[in-house]
């Protein structure tokens, strides 16, 4: 009896810990697409079609790959793929940036 009293807590805070944790990953990651959109348009504003093509490419195409996941559920997976496009397109925007001639 002694070591279920000294079991119980422990493993009701296991489980209420693993249980907010993943509830912070179940939902649709509505959020890491928008950010990830905004960052398109970010590097497209700054030239990156013009002065770095692939990464805004690549952006464009994981943000697809991403609302594909989304569409099956795959909330997880979507997330990753808005993550690393957000990450592409803010690349994309620095070389444009880098890469454009000063303005006047």
């Amino acid at each position: 009896m002694l070591l279920m009293r000294r079991l119980i807590p422990p493993l009701l805070l296991a489980v209420l810990f693993a249980g907010a944790t993943l509830g912070g990953c179940a939902g649709a990651p509505f959020q890491e697409m928008s950010d990830a959109r905004q960052a398109i348009r970010a590097a497209e504003r700054a030239g990156a079609a013009q002065y770095a093509p692939d990464p805004l490419a690549e952006a464009r195409q994981l943000v697809e790959r991403a609302r594909l996941g989304m569409q099956k559920g795959d909330y997880r997976q979507a997330r990753d793929d808005a993550e690393q496009a957000r990450s592409r397109a803010m690349e994309a925007r620095r070389l444009a940036e880098a890469a454009a001639p000063p303005k006047s």
